[in-house]
């Protein structure tokens, strides 16, 4: 194949060639190994991981079938890097570099122009600056499109459980990150009150001084999730935590969260025990046109990541530069790749959560729910117990 194209090509229309690009995946589980490598669900855990430490990144499969709504094409590769979340976090920094400048030389070597990092592979060291120095094509964490759906998706849930933003108090866990720190920046204006909620207070504070300055919601600042959450008529989830952060008895009646983060920040049992609460996927987008992805992720077909949909477009745009890269994330940039989204058509894969859609039934039912929990609680005598 032909070398990769320039960083700095410019857009195609629909009569040129098809947009290239690549995407590094991970594990985010250890049984996910078993999708490929079948024989792994028969041995420890900790074996598989520390075997496949030892395996460099390889082309996983090859995607074709993307057909943007103005015409233009995309194809693209999937370059597997076999190290799940634990093993990424646990390496030395540098390692990681060199594992990620490798898949970047295979993509080049496939002929594609930008490289999308995907889930952890974009947290480690410095949020993809490194390896796109060491690259000839474009490099972009797409967080910028991660940003742009996870509010998208959060208002929207808002809307169908008939809250009104302007009068919700919004809680955004990890809100220091990549994602959150934008997140909160394009809530700020839409809502009545924020709660932060991160590990770092110094850092919180920054944020919450800024947001002051740009908006007239109140807001709060917390360390502690189950404080954050506990008042919320609206949760994003958006860390990089590795554990569930939010239990059931967190929540309180009729809230929507929108769960961001892989692996997910919302315990399985919210979905068992709460009737009465909203809990979506965030960042799940529909790709317009055949596509095939030529391996079981665990979408549904046709639906990928935000992150992915952000490497994607600015393919079908022949758009080969670093875009979302480092530590913050620009506001412009969130809302010109949600445009361009919007352009190609691209689309949120409507209300999901565990990549299960929920219908409107099911919609009704919860916001049925939490009245009842909403009106059970105004009617306790003040001495009743809560149980």
């Amino acid at each position: 194949m032909s070398g990769a194209p320039s960083r700095r090509a410019v857009a195609g229309g629909p009569s040129a060639a098809p947009g290239r690009f690549a995407f590094v995946i991970h594990p985010l589980y250890v049984r996910q190994y078993a999708q490929k490598f079948p024989i792994t669900r028969f041995l420890p855990g900790r074996l598989v991981e520390r075997a496949f430490r030892a395996v460099p990144p390889f082309e996983a499969s090859h995607i074709t079938g993307i057909v943007s709504a103005t015409g233009a094409r995309a194809e693209g590769w999937f370059i597997a890097l076999p190290w799940t979340p634990r093993v990424l976090l646990d390496a030395p920094v540098p390692l990681v570099y060199r594992r990620l400048v490798q898949a970047g030389r295979i993509a080049e070597r496939l002929g594609a122009g930008i490289l999308g990092l995907g889930a952890f592979t974009k947290i480690v060291g410095d949020r993809g600056l490194t390896v796109a120095r060491e690259l000839a094509i474009g490099v972009t964490t797409g967080n910028s499109l991660t940003a742009a759906t996870a509010v998208e998706g959060a208002l929207a849930a808002a809307e169908r459980m008939e809250i009104d933003p302007r009068r919700a108090r919004v809680a955004v866990l990890g809100a220091t990150g990549s994602i959150g720190a934008v997140c909160c920046r394009l809530l700020a204006p839409q809502v009545a009150g924020l709660v932060l909620a991160a590990r770092h207070r110094g850092r919180l504070d920054a944020l919450a001084a800024r947001l002051r300055t740009e908006a007239s919601a109140d807001v709060e600042v917390t360390a502690d999730v189950r404080d954050a959450v506990s008042s919320a008529e609206i949760v994003l989830t958006v860390t990089s935590a590795t554990d569930v952060l939010v239990e059931p008895e967190d929540l309180r009646p009729g809230a929507v969260v929108c769960d961001v983060a892989r692996p997910r920040n919302v315990s399985q049992l919210v979905y068992e025990r709460r009737r009465d609460v909203l809990v979506i996927d965030g960042g799940v987008i529909d790709v317009p046109g055949p596509v095939d992805f030529g391996l079981d992720f665990g979408f549904p077909p046709g639906s990928c990541e935000a992150c992915m949909a952000e490497t994607m477009l600015l393919a079908l745009e022949h758009r080969y530069e670093d875009y979302t890269l480092g530590a913050e994330v620009e506001v412009e940039r969130v809302r010109e790749i949600h445009a361009l989204m919007h352009r190609h058509g691209f689309r949120l894969s409507g209300l999901r959560r565990f990549e299960r859609r929920i219908g409107d039934d099911e919609v009704d039912a919860i916001r049925r729910a939490a009245r009842g929990a909403v009106g059970a609680v105004r009617a306790r005598p003040v001495d009743a117990p809560a149980g």
